[in-house]
């Protein structure tokens, strides 16, 4: 999903040693060297450096900007021995043989997950992948221009309001502005029915010809945090940064429902260090290293007691920190490799309607 400001792309390495790798670690892993592959901006500061001191070992750690960037790195033959993908594209491995299953035994701290992220659909057994972070995606609004009251009786449909035209932002996706729009008129957000998605490009047209939307990916951060704009769609843990920032910001998930997505760590079929990549995992899923990435980032914990914590603590009074769970009308993106093709062509479509 969608991470804070990303400052390097794919290409770069981020960090490579620090600790410096031991013969100990060799004779235990069979290999002294783990190669992670996760969104910018998305770590705590010290996590790489502490894994690397506590098992004698060396992380190189290189940065994605999206799903399909870590897919193309993947199709290319680049080997990683942990990658953080997103649901739809976790499912999308699995279906393609590109992952391998998970020997839980190796990961006892998955009994710290949070119930939220438990039994997902796209991987119910967590046969494949591991929950890192998870939220939802839903409307950044400056309270002192946006009733609440009118939130809850437009849901999505107030981004098509022309009371707030040349005051919005549209995130620039596909899948999450369709999301909205498939939403705003009743209908799943994973439906192949031609009708629903035509009818959904038109509403986003719409959008397009009325309100003069500006799409943003992570610039809406800074933007809203500063108050630019009224009207912001937003990730829940870049949302629960603007809060923290600007007490004018309030975050709201319509009650139509919307994307409950999660991003978790996986060991592609190719690693080369896979007994390595367990214990990367087993650790990221500990207390210290859970409250130190969540506490960084913004995004929820996937470990219960961190969740909990910070939920309770410095993200209180914060309503973007813990994701809605529970709720019947919000969905998990399924991958549907023909809809992707489709919701791409036409998202080019909306963006230069007239």
């Amino acid at each position: 999903m969608k991470k804070l400001l990303t400052l390097v792309s794919a290409a770069f390495l981020l960090t490579a040693c620090s600790g410096g790798g031991s013969q100990e670690a060799i004779d235990k892993y069979g290999s002294d060297t783990l190669k992670v592959f996760n969104w910018g901006e998305y770590i705590g500061e010290d996590v790489i450096e502490n894994f690397e001191e506590e098992f004698g070992v060396t992380v190189i750690y290189e940065n994605f900007l999206s799903n399909e960037e870590m897919y193309t790195k993947l199709q290319t033959g680049d080997s990683y021995d942990v990658l953080v993908p997103s649901d739809y594209m976790i499912e999308r491995l699995i279906q393609e043989d590109m992952l391998q299953p998970l020997d839980l035994s190796l990961i006892p701290n998955i009994d710290n997950l949070a119930e939220g992220v438990k039994n997902l659909p796209y991987d119910p057994n967590n046969e494949y992948s591991v929950p890192y972070f998870w939220g939802s995606v839903g409307i950044v609004y400056n309270k002192n221009n946006v009733p609440l009251e009118l939130l809850e009786e437009q849901g999505f449909a107030i981004m098509q309001k022309t009371d707030y035209k040349g005051r919005i932002y549209m995130y620039d996706s596909e899948r999450d502005s369709f999301m909205i729009a498939l939403k705003a008129l009743g209908y799943s957000m994973n439906t192949s029915n031609e009708d629903e998605i035509n009818e959904a490009y038109e509403w986003l047209v719409q959008i397009n010809q009325t309100m003069e939307p500006a799409y943003v990916t992570d610039e809406v951060i800074d933007y809203m945090a500063n108050g630019v704009k009224d009207l912001a769609i937003v990730y829940s843990g870049d949302a629960a940064y603007i809060l923290s920032e600007n007490e004018d910001m309030g975050y709201y998930c319509p009650e139509e429902g919307t994307n409950l997505w999660s991003d978790a760590m996986v060991i592609p079929a190719n690693a080369e260090n896979p007994k390595l990549a367990h214990e990367f995992i087993n650790y990221i899923l500990s207390y210290d290293a859970s409250y130190a990435n969540s506490n960084h980032v913004g995004y929820a914990s996937s470990n219960q007691e961190v969740l909990d914590e910070l939920s309770s603590g410095m993200y209180a009074d914060n309503e973007a920190y813990i994701p809605r769970s529970g709720y019947e009308k919000d969905e998990v993106f399924v991958y549907n490799k023909d809809l992707t093709a489709k919701l791409s062509e036409l998202w080019v479509k909306v963006k230069i309607a007239e």
